[in-house]
């Protein structure tokens, strides 16, 4: 299976936002990627950015993700495309679904938020599997990918093969500029990524926005727990990547005995 990660630059509006989905998704068309999934809050804009409220109302989402499908189905690609999005009155974080046909397909909601973002987002309550083209896969929003593994192995023992991670760590005002993926001296993000692949033998597929001060690459980390291939730090542009699906076993999950560890009840 070919996949596409894409990392934009930080939008300025929304319609801007929509702008780049529609180059990089052509790209990732044109290439021949099957799927091609964006960063964390990609639409309308990631929060404190300094987006107009006009935005980020239900209305303008709306719009903008009929936009999205309409791309998607012309470049007969799926995305995965990461929104704030409104039900009800309350505003979640999440990743919409988009067949190549231009259908939703459903979304994941970010279940796990960061503490620091209790005031942005309600928290979701479910977790989903996705499947296309006979491939099921799962979706973990940044915090929840990096901190809570849980996440990853719920979709690894369900028969996902890929989980794709959008997220958003870093900086365009300060920070450190990395320069070699997983070293020592870097956040520990992108070892966190190895983890994620390495402990259920699935594919990590995780996407970062190309910031000046990067705190992590976007990156395919295999079975092995080997990065694949990632995008340099602070370019932006698209990423695919051939998967070898064979490889993508789940064994090491499939293994794992939740009785042991989550019916045990504690004084």
């Amino acid at each position: 299976m070919k996949i596409a990660l894409a990392s934009p630059f930080f939008p300025k509006s929304l319609r801007e936002g929509l702008a780049s989905l529609r180059v990089l998704a052509e790209y990732a068309g044109l290439q021949q990627a099957e799927v091609v999934c964006f960063p964390e809050s990609f639409i309308p804009g990631y929060p404190g950015m300094g987006y107009s409220k006009e935005d980020r109302t239900a209305d303008a989402l709306k719009w903008a993700l009929a936009e999205a499908c309409d791309i998607a189905k012309r470049n007969h690609i799926a995305i995965i495309l990461p929104m704030d999005w409104c039900i009800g009155s309350q505003v979640f974080n999440l990743a919409h679904v988009i067949s190549n046909k231009g259908e939703l397909l459903g979304y994941q909601t970010k279940n796990q938020l960061d503490p620091t973002e209790d005031n942005l987002w309600t928290a979701g309550e479910r977790r989903q599997i996705f499947e296309l083209n006979k491939v099921k896969f799962g979706i973990t929003i940044c915090h929840e990918g990096f901190r809570y593994p849980e996440s990853v192995r719920w979709a690894a023992q369900r028969g996902a093969q890929i989980v794709f991670h959008p997220h958003f760590v870093g900086s365009n005002e300060k920070g450190m500029l990395l320069t070699e993926f997983g070293a020592k001296e870097n956040p520990y993000y992108e070892k966190a990524m190895m983890m994620r692949a390495l402990e259920n033998t699935i594919y990590f597929a995780s996407v970062n926005y190309a910031a000046k001060y990067q705190e992590a690459a976007s990156a395919v980390i295999a079975p092995d727990g080997s990065c694949l291939a990632r995008q340099n730090y602070g370019e932006s542009g698209v990423l695919i990547v051939d998967i070898d699906l064979s490889k993508a076993t789940g064994t090491l999950a499939k293994r794992f005995k939740p009785a042991l560890v989550y019916e045990k009840t504690f004084p």
